[in-house]
């Protein structure tokens, strides 16, 4: 078998078929619910908008290639990542070590240290009242062309809102209606129905949070979505409150967090949240939390807001992530589990129900560290990095009381990304803007950050990217300028998970997949911070 060449993608077209394939995408898209609201013409209104038209949501015309064998590895890796990721929320010595604002990271950033110290004051006041916890994963992955070969590197383990499931399973079907429509014109040999996995991912998030409901035990109880005010990306979200109720009769309410400081309460004798409402006479109750909000700074404008969410975790209801899960989730974990010793210690074999299945969790260890770029904290001591600064040219300058772990990401900083304890997009620090950053970073906040070395994609790789952005004429009159552009571009994939999981037990299962894939001028892979586009893959 011949290696596939990644410069020659995608397949030429001329403009007449380019043209068909933006109709048959756009309409496809327009048709089957992929997609966003626009813009906002007014922003700080926090009262629910009733939607009165909608964009299709960023796409690509022909899917990304993608090595089969890298794709089936990632899925099968999922089921270790979820078990890891749920005994990491189960050590609390280790969160508070790593991620605590007495001697973690979240001393150096606030937003970090403030959820922490909440976690802390509800487990002193012995107020956890809900030893199950669910996560919803997703883990990212791209290509990285080191010595003539493809491996695939880890960018980051996301424990909380992990977006874009059922709009990636759109997106999928999207590219199998117009191979099955047009062939896609015959353009590449690549292009056929056995190269184009399925995908079902909101089914299987469904699946977990319906299983969380079950857990909890009261039928009629509703599962909340707490979500942003203003919430573009809102049908991503209605697919899964779709799925709860025609699949599992489970009725979902979404309030944001300004609404549940009015709305929400605990009943003092079940500890069970309970949810008044404008528009129902009678309050109800909630079985599951999903929290697609909270993952920012912006989420809590005010401490008010971080009361409410604390309140919500000290109620009966299982959360989706509870503080312990959003906390593992931090870069400051990722870091540390690449340390010696720390991975291996997790996926030991203890206690028989750790795994749905007979994982041998020990086994994958290498299979895992091979999935991670080196990486290393800002603020790190370690011997082995000062060892590695004896080797690189100008290290022996004077740096006063700069830590190894500053004093390396400067000198390599060409091939590094500096990440923060941060979600959605629009964060990090790249390569060539690293040493100012590094001069301007007050060295208390240094434990706030991590240095990864930078995953080198395959080169020459094109696409054909489809936005769909307001009319820049400046009024709001419903005009939606497409745009096409042939583009060098980067594909990240994403695996789906979840797993249930309390002391000792977890319940888990990789349910599907996601590919963004953005133009290579843009170091960022979010799409709804603007960043990218949603993609398939074609397996090669």
């Amino acid at each position: 078998m011949t290696s596939f060449n990644f410069s020659t993608w995608p397949p030429q077209l001329t403009p007449e078929q380019l043209e068909a394939l933006t109709l048959a995408a756009t309409t496809y898209a327009l048709s089957h619910g992929l997609l966003y609201l626009p813009p906002s013409q007014s922003p700080s209104n926090t009262q629910p908008r009733i939607p009165t038209n909608a964009i299709h949501a960023p796409l690509s015309l022909i899917p990304a290639p993608f090595p089969r064998a890298q794709f089936q590895a990632a899925r099968e890796l999922q089921s270790v990542y979820n078990v890891l990721y749920a005994r990491v929320a189960m050590d609390t010595q280790f969160l508070d070590t790593v991620m605590g604002a007495e001697e973690g990271v979240g001393k150096a950033d606030e937003f970090t240290g403030t959820l922490w110290r909440g976690w802390k004051r509800i487990r002193e006041h012995g107020a956890l009242a809900q030893p199950l916890h669910l996560g919803l994963f997703r883990s990212d992955y791209l290509l990285h062309a080191a010595e003539d070969r493809l491996a695939l590197k880890q960018v980051e383990f996301n424990t909380i809102s992990s977006s874009f499931g059922p709009l990636s399973e759109r997106v999928a079907a999207m590219h199998r209606n117009i191979l099955a429509s047009t062939s896609y014109f015959s353009a590449s040999p690549h292009l056929t129905a056995d190269n184009f996995p399925e995908n079902s991912t909101t089914s299987g998030l469904v699946e977990g949070l319906s299983k969380a409901h079950e857990a909890y035990g009261v039928r009629d109880a509703h599962i909340l979505f707490v979500v942003q005010p203003n919430e573009r990306n809102v049908f991503d979200q209605q697919w899964l409150e779709y799925g709860l109720l025609e699949r599992h009769q489970i009725h979902v309410v979404r309030q944001t967090l300004a609404e549940l400081a009015v709305f929400a309460s605990i009943d003092p004798s079940t500890h069970a949240l309970i949810l008044t409402s404008p528009t129902n006479s009678s309050p109800y109750e909630i079985s599951t939390i999903y929290f697609r909000a909270t993952y920012t700074p912006s989420d809590f404008p005010s401490p008010s807001y971080y009361d409410t969410r604390f309140l919500l975790e000290r109620s009966r209801a299982i959360k989706c992530p509870s503080l312990p899960l959003q906390l593992a989730g931090g870069k400051k974990v990722q870091e540390a589990l690449t340390r010696p010793g720390i991975l291996e210690r997790f996926l030991s074999n203890e206690g028989a129900k750790w795994g749905a299945r007979a994982l041998d969790l020990t086994a994958h260890a290498a299979d895992i560290r091979a999935t991670w770029m080196g990486m290393w904290a800002l603020d790190s001591e370690d011997v082995d990095i000062a060892a590695a600064l004896d080797h690189l040219p100008d290290s022996g300058q004077a740096q006063g009381s700069v830590s190894p772990g500053t004093r390396l990401a400067r000198l390599k900083a060409q091939s590094l990304v500096l990440k923060p304890q941060r979600e959605g997009g629009g964060n990090n620090v790249y390569r060539e803007a690293i040493p100012a950053f590094l001069e301007t970073l007050p060295a208390e906040e240094r434990e706030a950050w991590i240095a990864m070395e930078m995953i080198e994609t395959p080169r020459g790789v094109n696409g054909y990217l489809v936005r769909a952005s307001p009319s820049s004429s400046g009024t709001d009159n419903g005009t939606i300028e497409k745009k096409v552009v042939r583009v060098e571009v980067i594909s990240e994939l994403g695996i789906f998970g979840y797993a249930l999981f309390r002391e000792g037990e977890v319940e888990e299962r990789e349910v599907g997949w996601l590919v963004r894939t953005k133009g290579t001028e843009s170091n960022e892979g979010g799409v709804a911070a603007g960043f990218s586009v949603l993609d398939s893959v074609v397996l090669v």
